[in-house]
């Protein structure tokens, strides 16, 4: 198996390990390896923002072995996965349609083409076409980068005086896309957002879970936590909304991490990701289902069919840490009980990192403490494990001069 853009090990080690458990790994990665080398077999160093150098590094690996499959669960490198898979004759979905799953807008028309739930969305490529938008649409609205990910450069805007920082915002992220370097204007949908973890084969979608999310409050939209639980009962209620949506973009193989929020109880989408979920969401969807999504994802690039027969019936939860203010760490502590029901504690940071939340010009990678992971019976009952669990975190922070409070 060829993994492509392995990513850290905090999030991502997890999945290389579940795909070295069934196949011999060669990696394609940007740095020399390092946590990975237990886990692989070969490795070649390449540029992978250049998407010639990342095919000729998957055709030198190719001549060297055997490959069955190719496979990334990386948002960046989803569309020249594709393109190897296709050239070295391997399972994929076509690049086609992986270009119109990273590109937003693209994903909104083919979404209202086919009728799936959706929001109105409009694209931008001035603040004053900005303006014109929310206006038609009506306050609030969403702005973000059409072509990102983890919710960078994304606000909710409530009034027009908010409009330039959030336009200004959006634009400089999107400025950093491949597939697209636009910005849109969106409804905002008000109510609870979830995403459902889905596996495609051979055309054939399986609905396999819900995650439960906790979003931090406007305007940004960053993830605070996820839950799990086995016999959600909100499955059945969004199965239909997720297939449609992964048929309408023209998926065909793989695992699919879909964005939705329910609006008075109705499923509309906000985005479909053609990779396993970041956060720890798969780790997550095998605690609580027994379902191993990474093997799902490696098996079906081997076009094999993937195992999705649950073994267990439970719930899980993670609780994503971050500090009261940005500035930088000089203690960090976990004093809570180690009970069986926590999964694990995660740190990524440690003393002396300078760190800066969202409110004050940062993001998920530069304002993010860690994690925490509990399991449990329901996922209520996760959850409050969770938050129990967290309070026993101490992060103290120096607000060092020039740091914004």
């Amino acid at each position: 198996m060829l993994v492509v853009a392995p990513g850290d090990e905090s999030y991502r080690g997890y999945c290389l390990e579940q795909v070295a458990d069934a196949y011999d790994v060669v990696l394609l990665t940007g740095a020399e390896p390092s946590w990975e080398k237990p886990h692989i077999t070969d490795h070649a160093v390449v540029d992978l923002s250049d998407p010639a150098a990342l095919l000729a590094g998957g055709r030198a690996l190719a001549g060297r072995h055997d490959l069955a499959g190719v496979m990334t669960w990386d948002e960046w490198s989803v569309v020249p996965t594709a393109r190897l898979a296709r050239q070295l004759g391997l399972t994929t979905t076509a690049p086609e349609v992986m270009q119109g799953c990273r590109n937003k807008a693209t994903a909104r028309s083919l979404f209202a083409r086919h009728g799936v739930p959706s929001a109105a969305s409009v694209s931008v490529c001035t603040r004053q076409e900005a303006e014109a938008a929310a206006e038609r649409i009506g306050y609030p609205v969403v702005l973000k980068p059409a072509s990102h990910a983890g919710a960078i450069g994304v606000r909710r805007v409530d009034d027009r005086d908010q409009l330039t920082a959030a336009y200004r915002a959006a634009e400089r992220t999107a400025g950093q896309g491949t597939e697209s370097t636009s910005v849109l204007v969106e409804e905002f949908l008000d109510g609870p957002e979830i995403s459902v973890e889905c596996v495609t084969y051979r055309g054939t979608t399986t609905v396999v879970a819900v995650n439960r999310k906790a979003i931090s409050p406007p305007p940004h939209f960053e993830q605070l936590a996820h839950s799990v639980d086995a016999d959600d009962p909100l499955r059945e209620t969004v199965a239909p909304a997720a297939r449609a949506a992964i048929n309408a973009l023209g998926i065909t193989d793989g695992v699919s991490h879909i964005e939705m929020r329910l609006v008075e109880g109705r499923p509309r989408l906000i985005e479909v990701n053609a990779r396993l979920a970041g956060d720890m969401i798969g780790h997550l969807v095998r605690l609580a289902t027994g379902i191993d999504l990474v093997r799902a994802a490696a098996d079906i690039a081997c076009d094999r069919a993937p195992e999705l027969t649950p073994t267990r019936s439970s719930a899980a939860a993670i609780h994503l840490l971050y500090p009261d203010t940005s500035g930088t760490l000089t203690r960090l502590t976990y004093d809570g009980p180690s009970s069986n029901w926590l999964d694990r504690v995660q740190f990524q940071c440690r003393p002396g990192d300078q760190l800066l939340l969202p409110a004050d010009g940062g993001n998920l990678y530069t304002g993010r403490i860690g994690y925490l992971i509990t399991t449990a019976t329901t996922g209520q009952q996760a959850r409050t494990r969770a938050d129990q669990a967290a309070r026993a975190v101490t992060a103290v922070l120096d607000q060092t001069p020039g740091t914004p409070a």
